[in-house]
């Protein structure tokens, strides 16, 4: 009976539910410059194609040029003419890298020419004038790119028929527009009328169920999954099943809230490898893995204002990455800040992996064991298959 008790014990143990940890940093930061002596009212920013520059737009028309692999460098910088005093909202390079556009208050929209630096305007872009433009992306096979405004209204763009209208559409602000990186299928966010796919022909069809949320953001990461992940305020992401052949028959996966986390989503970056990298206030950011449907903390943001109370005190408008775990973050004043990987972290995760692989091997060992110390029955049952119970 004592051995019976002792089994049931060992038992219950393990299947005792685990306690979260908290969660903690695995970035380490560092100021390394500021843009401009005071705030320049920064508002995004894109990573070229080939991974060199990154396209940074904001306040008063301000546009300019940095290296993605040394943006603490001001001696490789561009500084760019709009010859706009608009607010610029977004940027979005064209697949080949060679132009991007950048949309903007009043109806801005512009082009960016890589080759010599030239700004210009947008063929037919007066029909947009008066609008407020927010969002702007190409779609992968570089014919369209899409242009949203805060009346709800979208637009499709390609140099041969300039700008048209694209029907169906509500009343909400688009917060924001991403596209399959293979296919020419496009998510819509809005701040109050849901999400919305946008097919191969430009049809826009509304995701039942999505309405009741406020969109800021959604991201196609990974190129080999049918699928983009949109992200609400209030810590909630789900993804949208995309279906190739027909958008409109595009599904919902389950909603999923971070409640663990303190904060909420203000923005989201394309991160390294086929992830998401979601910015939050206060200053910290997640990373979201839509291969695995699994989202961790990457800079805790009390960690971060114990690092520095001012930067942190700061909004996150563009993150990205060189390599895993490896770029720079830059907020709305022009901190740019490197993180790394924190040396301690990779060992804890070393140590964690191999105490879990000794776990995993020895405790179903440990369990056997001692059924079979405890049983009788077992035991004769050893002995006959090995034919040790022959005298």
């Amino acid at each position: 009976m004592r051995g019976h008790f002792f089994i049931g014990v060992c038992l219950l143990i393990l299947l005792l539910p685990s306690v979260p940890a908290e969660p903690e940093s695995l970035l380490q930061l560092e100021l390394v410059d500021t843009l401009g002596d005071s705030d320049i009212g920064l508002n995004a920013g894109a990573v070229s194609p080939n991974g060199l520059s990154v396209l940074l737009i904001g306040e008063d028309g301000y546009a300019h040029l940095i290296s993605a692999f040394h943006a603490e460098d001001r001696s490789r910088d561009i500084e760019l003419n709009t010859a706009r005093s608009a607010s610029l909202y977004d940027v979005s390079w064209h697949p080949r890298g060679e132009t991007a556009l950048i949309a903007g208050d009043t109806g801005v929209a512009l082009r960016y020419t890589a080759e010599n630096h030239a700004i210009t305007t947008v063929n037919g872009s007066g029909a947009l004038m008066g609008l407020e433009l927010t969002a702007v992306a190409w779609r992968p096979a570089g014919d369209y790119a899409y242009f949203g405004a805060s009346d709800g209204s979208l637009w499709k763009f390609s140099e041969g028929s300039g700008m048209e209208a694209i029907e169906d559409t509500l009343n909400s602000a688009i917060s924001d527009i991403a596209c399959h990186r293979n296919q020419n299928v496009c998510v819509v966010t809005t701040l109050g009328d849901g999400m919305a796919v946008l097919s191969t022909n430009h049809q826009l069809t509304f995701l039942s169920g999505t309405g009741g949320d406020t969109w800021i953001g959604v991201d196609c990461a990974d190129p080999t999954l049918n699928e983009c992940v949109g992200f609400a305020s209030g810590l909630k992401t789900q993804a949208i099943r995309l279906d190739m052949v027909d958008p409109s028959k595009s599904t919902l996966r389950q909603m999923m809230q971070l409640s663990q986390l303190e904060g909420d989503f203000t923005g989201v970056s394309r991160g390294h490898d086929g992830t998401s990298l979601i910015h939050m206030a206060p200053f910290s950011t997640i990373r979201q893995q839509p291969l695995i449907s699994e989202a961790f903390a990457q800079i805790v943001a009390q960690d971060a204002m114990d690092w520095d109370s001012v930067v942190a005190g700061r909004s996150i408008e563009v993150v990205w990455e060189n390599a895993h775990q490896e770029g720079f973050i830059i907020t709305s004043y022009g901190n740019i800040v490197s993180f790394t990987t924190l040396s301690d972290v990779v060992e804890m995760d070393l140590m964690s992996f191999i105490v879990m692989a000794a776990v995993t091997v020895s405790v179903p060992g440990v369990v056997l064991g001692l059924i079979y110390m405890n049983s009788p029955y077992l035991q004769r049952k050893y002995l006959q298959i090995r034919g040790l119970d022959k005298k």
